[in-house]
């Protein structure tokens, strides 16, 4: 699956913006955390730079000159996880703690090993629906 493409972007704040995403989605992002671990982000460290934030060409990133910008995937996979959703981290975790393979954790959930693949690599976003089902499962599987 595509990443969304970005519509629009408004700074929010010395490192948070709020992205209009293609899916029509609206969505804020922190990225303090992400600039302060990146080297070649540092200029965005002043409120000024960030300030300029722009929809990069086509609506494949957030840009701030002709050196910065980042990537719509990663932007957008940053404001799901901030807005309570699971990365595909998680899940892989979730997987690995409880020892499930794809097959085990499709006949856990009630999915189909491909979904759960989709899921685990990213190529789909994990529904809310579906992380809470994993914590279920899990709560279910602790309290037997």
């Amino acid at each position: 699956m595509k990443p969304p493409l970005v519509e629009t972007v408004e700074v929010l704040g010395p490192a948070t913006l709020r992205i209009r995403w293609g899916t029509g989605e609206v969505l804020p992002v922190d990225l303090a955390a992400t600039i302060s671990r990146f080297l070649s982000l540092a200029p965005l460290r002043d409120p000024n730079v960030f300030r300029q934030a722009s929809v990069g060409l086509w609506g494949h990133s957030v840009r701030w000159n002709d050196e910065v910008d980042l990537g719509a995937d990663d932007l957008y996979q940053q404001s799901k996880v901030q807005a309570g959703e699971p990365s595909p981290e998680q899940f892989d975790a979730w997987m690995r703690l409880h020892s499930l393979s794809l097959t085990t954790a499709a006949e856990a959930l009630g999915l189909s090993r491909r979904m759960v693949a989709h899921y685990r690599t990213g190529s789909r976003p994990i529904p809310k629906t579906v992380w809470l089902a994993c914590k279920g499962w899990e709560a279910l599987r602790l309290a037997a």
